[in-house]
């Protein structure tokens, strides 16, 4: 065994890392807004050859008509997650019409007002009428430009040889299930710890348009006249523009037990909150909102990584993770990166999976409100000015520079990455780390500051730029064939989609208004 194993396997006290743990299983869930010409968000309806928003596997909608969901299937490949992603990009371009392009920025094109943002629509089934009333409360609450900002959701899971041997080897007294559950906590509460690096590495989101703001308190700068952003953010869509929620302020979600989150999320699904008891459930006899409570859905919690499990189509999410515990985490804090067709790549990839391991295996001390505190202030330090020079955080109640912590954390993530390297056979992880690496001494390396540095160069406003790189991503997808076998499945995908929602539509049998009050029901 060599010496960098050896250190690396003594960092996280494993006695081995067995080739089948590194099988990581991914799924990426990626969002794009379809845009017109001239810059504004699409008016048109999804289109038909897309399928089924409802059903289909892996092309959807999101919170509007116009932001297209793309989701890849869980694989244990990063190149075979990637290459199903392109293809779900070139087979959505080869039915868009030639004036419509996905959008390549997390915040979003010219939006002027909510009443240019069409819900997104699932049918007349009972749940797909559900799933249009959860947007329309959600704009009613925080209004639906927010609900245009875009990004990509990263599921990962260790693979289901590793969890027995881990368990062993952790010399766990807790059944199978118990134990898994519990190790996915200790992720989640590192990885909280440890996020902020996430959006200066990968943040690309340091400007928006002005219009974006109307209405809306900000501390932005003027960039041009049709652009504002702050010198050195990197990710204001994780910031107060961005998926933010003074209700939800009010929470403290603690990830120590499944039970603590369980319960903490099904009080505020059942709690009545007076700012949306005043918006009412209906108006002229056309429903406003699911309930009138501090949240609808599990979903309308905006965490940055979520704890999940795979359940059936009306399942509730906390009832799955109550009965069954988790099954993967899903990573919900990164920006797409205008630069990269499909907005990230395999490198970056690579990093995550040598991070999330790193915050898998390392010890993950008990979260409490006064850290969720310090966690907030860091990320909003970063996202607001991460590469500000000298920039400082706060570590256990103490100062601490930023390059200094991101340091240390740095080298536990190079021994991931080294556990990686071996089983994989291969250097692609610790290149991966080296390069994420280099941005620590030098921000000027990070998408944030190039996006800034070239939309100066080219003396364009933040839209215009986007929309530039947009369409040269347009060219590199319209430029790709399908293989007419993949053309066919995909084509196939679409069609079946479109039956099984007129299945479920044809076997409702209550009344929309019987299905909300049942729904609702189950909360209580």
């Amino acid at each position: 065994m060599n010496k960098p194993l050896q250190e690396s396997l003594t960092r996280f006290d494993l006695p081995e890392f067995r080739s089948e743990w590194g099988q990581v299983l991914r799924g990426i869930e990626k969002e794009s807004l379809r845009v017109a010409d001239d810059g504004h968000l699409a008016q048109t309806p999804h289109p038909d050859k897309l399928g089924s928003a409802l059903t289909h596997p892996h092309i959807t909608t999101d919170y509007s008509e116009a932001l297209l969901e793309l989701i890849t299937p869980v694989n244990d490949s990063i190149e075979g997650t990637l290459d199903f992603l392109t293809e779900l990009h070139t087979y959505t371009y080869s039915v868009l019409p030639d004036n419509e392009r996905l959008w390549v920025s997390s915040m979003p094109c010219l939006v002027e007002n909510d009443d240019e943002i069409p819900l997104a629509q699932y049918g007349e089934s009972n749940i797909g009428k559900l799933k249009t009333l959860y947007r329309e409360g959600l704009g009613h609450r925080y209004g639906r430009a927010m609900q245009t900002i875009s990004g990509i959701h990263y599921n990962f899971s260790m693979p289901e040889s590793f969890w027995p041997e881990y368990k062993k080897i952790r010399q766990s007294t807790l059944d199978l299930q118990s134990f898994q559950t519990q190790q996915y906590l200790n992720l989640i509460r590192n990885f909280h710890r440890f996020s902020w690096l996430l959006p200066y590495l990968f943040g690309a989101s340091p400007a928006v348009s002005k219009c974006f703001t109307q209405g809306r308190a900000h501390e932005l700068d003027e960039f041009d006249e049709r652009t504002l952003y702050k010198p050195y953010a990197t990710a204001l869509r994780m910031g107060n523009l961005g998926y933010k929620s003074e209700a939800q302020k009010s929470l403290f979600v603690c990830y120590n037990e499944l039970e603590n989150y369980l319960d903490s999320l099904q009080d505020a699904l059942s709690k009545p909150y007076a700012p949306y008891q005043d918006i009412g459930m209906q108006k002229d006899g056309h429903y406003l909102q699911i309930n009138t409570n501090l949240l609808q859905l599990e979903n309308e919690f905006y965490g940055t990584i979520r704890p999940k499990r795979v359940g059936q189509s009306g399942e509730r999410p906390l009832q799955l993770l109550r009965d069954s515990g988790i099954q993967y985490i899903e990573v919900r804090i990164l920006d797409l990166n205008p630069f990269l067709p499909m907005g990230l790549d395999a490198e970056q990839v690579r990093f995550l999976d040598a991070f999330l391991i790193f915050c898998l295996l390392s010890d993950s001390p008990k979260c409490t409100q006064a850290s969720n505190q310090e966690i907030d202030s860091n990320l909003a330090a970063i996202v607001n000015e991460g590469r500000a020079p000298g920039l400082m955080l706060a570590r256990n109640g103490e100062p601490v520079a930023f390059q200094q912590w991101a340091n240390e954390i740095f080298a536990d993530v190079a021994h991931a990455a080294t556990l990686l390297d071996d089983v994989n056979d291969t250097d692609a992880y610790s290149q991966a780390c080296a390069t994420q690496h280099a941005k620590i001494a030098d921000p000027e390396l990070t998408p944030s500051a190039r996006l800034l540095r070239e939309m100066r160069e080219a003396g364009r406003p933040f839209c215009g730029f986007t929309m530039q790189q947009a369409k040269d991503t347009e060219s590199y997808f319209r430029a790709k064939k399908l293989a007419p076998e993949r053309l066919k499945e995909l084509q196939e995908a679409s069609r079946l989609s479109v039956l099984k929602q007129a299945e479920i539509e044809k076997a409702d049998t209550l009344s929309f208004d019987q299905f909300l009050a049942q729904f609702n029901a189950t909360v209580e």
